[in-house]
């Protein structure tokens, strides 16, 4: 965290030092937060109470914990694509495109190739807007 000391004057930088000073002292003479809360506790029990019943803390009133956020769970869906040399290897079409499909069309082939007959078929691309004027530019 760093601190710009350059538009401070010597007085300031004095008074900064020793402030720094004394909130050291402070911090590293003070017991462990785990050791005042053990303590607590056990005076706490030796007078019959618990620390709920003197902090006032219930369920009611302690601040509530974050949830996480529920994600919409997807539905299972039947795979698309399959491996002719491994049928182990298949792929829903979802996510990222599995490495032995990525292999095999780096050489050439097409995704269609690997396609399930009779259970899959490609997902139309996004068409072009047929009626669109186009701008022609003669020179």
């Amino acid at each position: 965290m760093p601190i710009d000391l350059t538009p401070l004057s010597v007085r300031e930088l004095d008074a900064l030092i020793r402030d720094a000073r004394a909130r050291h002292t402070t911090l590293t003479e003070r017991p462990p937060a785990a050791r005042v809360r053990r303590l607590l506790a056990a005076q706490a029990r030796t007078a019959g109470y618990t620390i709920e019943e003197i902090f006032g803390i219930d369920a009611a009133t302690a601040p509530p914990e974050p949830k996480a956020r529920a994600r919409r769970k997807r539905g299972k869906v039947e795979p698309k694509y399959r491996d002719p040399d491994n049928r182990r290897n298949t792929w829903t079409g979802r996510g990222r495109m599995p490495r032995w499909l990525a292999a095999k069309t780096k050489h050439g082939r097409s995704v269609a190739d690997f396609l399930i007959p009779g259970v899959a078929r490609l997902t139309p691309k996004a068409q072009a807007a047929t009626g669109r004027r186009r701008l022609v530019k003669h020179s």
